[in-house]
């Protein structure tokens, strides 16, 4: 029996019926496309230590010890998110990472970030201070999750956020203030709920609260913290604590089987840093992250999935040019930002200065088939080894 679709006006013979209208399943399919499809959570199959250690080793060079510490604190953590045991609270597994500037602090969390396909969001410790002073609150952070994920209050529940410079809100001294600190202990006291979890109250346009403007509501207890900073000057607190028998960072056994080439700071020392005791209780998980050497730089220019050398490749593939890069060239590269003892920061920068006239004159060049990057292209000392193509007879 044929019957008209409401929806399109066709007359068909298999159509499904309502109490007031009429579908056909051309339409279902038609509008099927438009229904916004419910996804179900559910972790992936990879989704192990292992797993997560080989994703990050994908991305980030060396660094072996302070992955793994990181695989299980991220997979005990998201654990206790998607498998709720009832009649256990299962504290959350917020991390510390300790190194000099350069060595993949914030790279560690943003591919965490990326392989869990959570909100993720960075924010400057420096910038927050105390409620009702000058500068950011510290709920802000919590804002700038909402942003990442276009606001959508579930996922940014679920999400990562990273805190750099953590170590710049450090309190004067090791014994309580009675005068307002309000970048150092009064942004720690602040910081306290929120990375323990706690219903945050977040203004929709950032800034600072007030009364009237309407505020969102957004559950911190799933939210995962990962803290970074240089801290310099806790080695020498931990040389004292160790004694004049062990000056420097030597390694004892575990270490060096482990890849440590820095000694775990104890919460004593964190506390003796200037970290109030309660703080350094929500970082519960703690890792050193080692200075990068030459070798190390090399290996992150040409090794991960988005490596420098194979972005360039690319854009110059673009022009339709091979771009090669001797390994000389790529050594001279990590030499030189050895040199600014700024880490991995130093590289783009290095190569954006050598190849600038290139990339210049590249695309008003006919017949280029193939570029060779040298060490005297990277200390400006000579130009590239061009190859034409052959001009046919």
């Amino acid at each position: 029996m044929y019957k008209t679709c409401s929806f399109c006006g066709v007359k068909r013979e298999n159509i499904v019926s309502g109490p007031y209208a009429n579908i056909c399943y051309s339409c279902i399919r038609k509008f099927s496309e438009h229904i916004p499809k419910y996804k179900t959570e559910t972790l992936k199959p990879e989704f192990t230590p292992i797993g997560i250690n080989r994703y990050l080793n994908d991305y980030v060079i060396g660094q072996d010890y302070a992955k793994k510490i990181l695989s299980v604190a991220v997979y005990n953590h998201y654990k206790r998110v998607y498998h709720n045991v009832s009649g256990y609270d299962i504290s959350k597994s917020n991390v510390l990472l300790i190194g000099p500037t350069g060595v993949g602090k914030t790279l560690l969390a943003e591919t965490l970030a990326r392989f869990l396909k959570v909100p993720f969001s960075i924010s400057d410790a420096t910038s927050l201070t105390e409620a009702g002073y000058v500068g950011e609150d510290v709920e802000n952070i919590i804002l700038r999750l909402c942003e990442s994920c276009n606001f959508d209050i579930e996922k940014a529940e679920k999400g990562i956020i990273y805190i750099d410079e953590i170590d710049k809100i450090t309190r004067k001294t090791d014994s309580p203030s009675i005068t307002r600190d309000v970048s150092g202990e009064g942004v720690q006291q602040a910081l306290l709920k929120i990375m323990e979890g706690c219903i945050a109250s977040v203004p929709p346009h950032g800034g600072r609260k007030h009364p009237e403007q309407p505020l969102i509501k957004v559950n911190t207890k799933n939210i995962l913290f990962i803290c970074g900073g240089t801290f310099d000057g806790l080695e020498d607190i931990i040389r004292r604590r160790l004694g004049k028998s062990r000056v420097g960072f030597k390694m004892t056994d575990e270490d060096k089987k482990s890849g440590q080439t820095l000694i775990r700071p104890e919460p004593r020392d964190l506390v003796q840093f200037g970290f109030i005791p309660e703080f350094v209780g929500r970082l519960p998980v703690c890792t050193t992250l080692k200075p990068l050497g030459e070798k190390d730089l090399v290996r992150i220019l040409k090794e991960p999935k988005d490596a420098l050398k194979k972005q360039y490749e690319k854009l110059f593939e673009i022009e339709g040019v091979e771009l090669e890069f001797k390994d000389k060239a790529l050594k001279c590269i990590a030499r030189l930002a050895m040199e600014k003892s700024t880490g991995a920061r130093a590289l783009r920068t290095i190569i954006e200065d050598a190849m600038l006239n290139i990339m210049y004159e590249l695309p008003s060049k006919r017949g280029i088939k193939r570029c060779v990057i040298t060490p005297e292209v990277i200390l400006k000392k000579g130009q590239p080894e061009y190859t034409k193509y052959k001009k046919s007879a």
